[in-house]
């Protein structure tokens, strides 16, 4: 095994780990690790719950965690708390926006060719039930595609099969930018304002390392009172006692889903706090630095990496992804493959450190 002491790690976060004991983890494109410290926030909210039931103190807390929660995801955008809202994943804050915009026959929007099919289904939705046309094109290319007749650009922030980084021509368009931030926020600076986008969808169980069942949706005030919410409840109207004339919120929650439990919101407010500890700035470059040396060591090894930009995210040649990633499994080395393309995926860090990426190269069939 080979030794590096190029960079030194952030103090005490990689202990924050467990799964580091086990495993090189180099999948939080596709679910972070979990901290010790959110498991047990989440036992603590459960205990409260065994030990006291579920009255209006119980409400009262979930509201409190929520408000919390919202706070916390709005730091990690530097955006409004007023102005994000709190989702279950990524692809239901994309298809709040994309369902709620007015669309007519004819009109298009504009995406690129690698996009997840957390946004791709938003996207065929928008096609099937008002005839928009949808037009798929290169992901440098996606501000330069935008015509008369686009509706919208939807896009990643950060592409999940490659990881290049969205064109920045897209802050100077005229037409609402909605991006797709899953493997954004939490793994690079992110400020919704300096993006220039409209909307900007989150994961919270990716470079957040929360819980399934979490994630953020930034909308600006100019476009949320475009979007139309046909999904309405409890969680979301201003005064729910107003029966039938109960009205939306007037900010962001109008776009919260509709249940989010105490214990799934303490674990992922402890997640982040693991992380917002350490400074975002800090856990970015941490991760960047270290993606971008993994690169050079799989293209040393004769595993070309895949284009990509600043990110966290590094695919490289595979012949069998499928086979190399089981066997890797089988070696504690954890990584993914892509659907449709000869590429394995890792996911690097600010947790990680160069032994995890040693053992993926020692790891690496000849």
């Amino acid at each position: 095994m080979r030794v590096f002491s190029r960079f030194v790690s952030l103090p005490g976060l990689r202990e924050e780990f467990p799964v580091f004991g086990a495993v090189a983890y180099l999948n939080a494109g596709t679910d972070g690790p979990l901290p010790s410290r959110a498991v047990q926030a989440s036992v603590r909210e459960l205990q409260r719950e065994l030990a006291d039931g579920r009255a209006m103190a119980h409400y009262e807390r979930k509201s409190e965690l929520a408000g919390e929660l919202r706070a916390a995801y709005a730091r990690a955008l530097n955006a409004d708390a007023a102005d994000v809202a709190l989702t279950t994943c990524t692809s239901e804050g994309m298809a709040q926006v994309i369902g709620g915009l007015e669309f007519s026959s004819g009109d298009e929007i504009v995406t690129s060719d690698e996009e997840h099919p957390g946004l791709l289904g938003a996207l065929a939705a928008a096609r099937d039930l008002h005839g928009v046309q949808v037009r798929e094109v290169p992901f440098a290319e996606v501000a330069n595609a935008v015509g008369p007749r686009t509706r919208l650009v939807a896009c990643s922030h950060v592409g999940w099969v490659s990881g290049s980084l969205a064109p920045v021509e897209l802050a100077e368009l005229d037409v609402p930018v909605l991006l797709d931030g899953a493997q954004g926020i939490g793994a690079v600076p992110v400020d919704v304002r300096t993006l220039g986008c409209d909307a900007y969808s989150g994961a919270g169980q990716k470079w957040l390392c929360g819980p399934d069942g979490t994630g953020s949706l930034w909308v600006s005030p100019e476009l949320r009172e475009r979007i139309a919410v046909s999904r309405r409840g409890y969680a979301n109207l201003g005064d729910a006692s107003a029966g039938l004339d109960a009205g939306l919120q007037e900010d962001a929650r109008r776009f919260d889903t509709m249940s989010m439990n105490a214990e799934t919101a303490a674990c992922a407010l402890a997640a982040i706090g693991v992380l917002e500890s350490r400074g975002w700035a800090a856990v970015h470059e941490q991760a960047r630095t270290l993606a971008a040396r993994l690169a050079d060591m799989l293209a040393e090894r004769g595993r070309e990496p895949a284009p990509r930009g600043a990110s966290t995210l590094v695919s490289f040649h595979s012949a069998d992804p499928e086979g190399e990633r089981t066997l890797l499994a089988e070696q504690g080395v954890i990584v993914r493959n892509i659907p449709e393309r000869p590429w394995l995926r890792a996911s690097v860090g600010a947790w990680n450190d160069e032994s995890d990426l040693a053992r993926l190269i020692d790891a690496l069939p000849a």
